[in-house]
């Protein structure tokens, strides 16, 4: 079980730091991720890190601006924000793969997700 937190109302340009709490413990030997949806879009790939945190993946609109990272002996993966821009305004979701340590940026390859937590960036 995956619970997100940290959303809330920020204006552009200040930073937020998502949390993602994992119950179980595999969580330190699978890969999870970061998605977000905005109302009438698809849901899309933001970051992802693998189990051990060694290798890190971003799609092209948080590249240099976010940053992932992971405590396993927390059972926690991380999203920091910075620079947030009125784009960045959206539904963002954390997940965790099945038995799978690698990351990946394809939703479909991630079994567990949290109930998500809303981030709005006001300009």
């Amino acid at each position: 079980q995956l619970q997100a937190s940290g959303g809330g109302l920020v204006q552009a340009g200040t930073s937020l730091t998502l949390s993602c709490a994992a119950s179980g413990r595999t969580f330190s030997s699978v890969a999870a991720g970061w998605f977000r949806q905005d109302p009438g879009k698809e849901r899309e790939f933001v970051a992802c890190i693998s189990a051990r945190g060694d290798t890190k993946d971003y799609s092209d609109p948080v590249k240099g601006r976010f940053i992932i990272s992971r405590d396993n002996a927390k059972n926690t993966v991380y999203l920091r924000m910075n620079s947030l821009k009125p784009e960045d305004t959206a539904v963002y979701y954390c997940a965790a793969r099945f038995y799978r340590g690698s990351c990946s940026a394809y939703d479909y390859d991630y079994r567990y997700w949290g109930q998500g937590t809303q981030v709005t960036v006001s300009s």
